[in-house]
């Protein structure tokens, strides 16, 4: 009886720590989730603290206000998808083959999706239809637009009203991609550097690029310049469906796509990418940039010497495998 009575004694601070300890759990989860924090020391805590709760109910708060815990795990707010649309010419077959290698050796973060595919019009050479179609068979990377090939008489538009089309109802997810961008065969786009760039930032009505006139620093102003420029996909769905850029398709290009954009009330969100996207430095104009560390793209990249200066400074090769095949100094 006296050993009955000490635990009947001892049972009501044991519980009262349970129940100091739960609160103290549902205070940090309530804490985390109001202001989205993500942070590995305060869960660290929370572990040293709640040492005498059961390991399956704290893990039950951390996986749903702390995302980062698990940094292989993905959910539907850190997935991304983008589509690279690289806009060439049928004929260009060296300068897809020098991308390819650009693009392809470029690794990308679990979660992480980004489709770079080549985008010219319909065929019209027989040496182009067959080896266009050599390249389908081999890497599956390009998109033949129903037009003819031109600079200013509604490339843009066909490129951006055929996708939905083309990738809804595939059952894939949906949307299949939340960004479209398209970039200019002359520009390097450093795809983990575009994919941060894009975490923080709204995946509707979203217009980004570098803004035109090279001084001007508002994106509400003008357009975004033709070197690289994206935008969510439901503005994808709008041009596809709208009168408005289906009316208006010839001209400059990227200005007449900020025309639609501006008409048709679109865009609340922008962002101007500078100097994250500009010209390469040489030769020196209001749009150039020294090549730096906060690059997310690089344009006119017109010949093999840019090309290398560039990928040299940010160290592309770096992560070159050492093996007794080879020796590169």
């Amino acid at each position: 009886m006296k050993s009955q009575k000490l635990n009947r004694q001892s049972s009501p601070p044991r519980l009262t720590l349970a129940v100091i300890s739960i609160l103290f759990l549902t205070f940090l989860c309530i804490l985390t989730s109001i202001n989205e924090i993500r942070f590995a020391g305060l869960v660290k805590l929370g572990q040293n603290a709640l040492s005498n709760i059961s390991y399956n109910t704290f893990y039950a708060c951390s996986i749903t206000s702390l995302p980062n815990i698990d940094p292989s795990s993905t959910s539907p707010e850190t997935e991304i998808r983008v589509l690279l649309g690289i806009l060439t010419l049928p004929d260009q077959y060296q300068r897809r083959h020098f991308l390819r290698l650009i693009y392809g050796t470029q690794s990308l973060d679990q979660g992480i999706k980004v489709d770079v595919k080549f985008v010219f019009c319909n065929l019209t050479k027989e040496d182009q239809k067959v080896l266009v179609a050599l390249e389908i068979m081999r890497y599956n990377d390009i998109i033949i637009l129903n037009c003819k090939e031109n600079m200013n008489k509604g490339k843009t538009y066909t490129y951006f009203s055929s996708l939905p089309e083309i990738f809804n109802g595939t059952g894939g997810p949906n949307p299949p991609y939340h960004y479209v961008m398209k970039a200019d065969d002359d520009t390097y786009v450093r795809l983990n550097s575009l994919v941060e760039s894009l975490r923080p930032l709204p995946r509707d009505d979203l217009y980004y690029g570098y803004v035109i006139p090279c001084g001007s620093m508002d994106p509400f102003v003008h357009y975004m310049s033709g070197m690289g420029y994206l935008i969510s996909w439901d503005l994808v769905e709008w041009i596809s469906t709208s009168d408005i850029p289906k009316n208006h398709t010839e001209g400059p290009e990227d200005m007449i796509f900020g025309n639609w954009i501006r008409e048709g009330h679109r865009a609340k969100n922008r962002y101007n990418a500078k100097w994250s996207m500009y010209n390469f430095p040489v030769p020196a104009t209001r749009c150039t940039h020294e090549l730096w560390p906060n690059t997310v793209a690089v344009h006119l990249l017109k010949n093999q010497e840019k090309w290398i200066q560039t990928l040299k400074y940010f160290n592309v090769t770096n992560n070159l495998t050492q093996s007794k095949l080879y020796h590169i100094p």
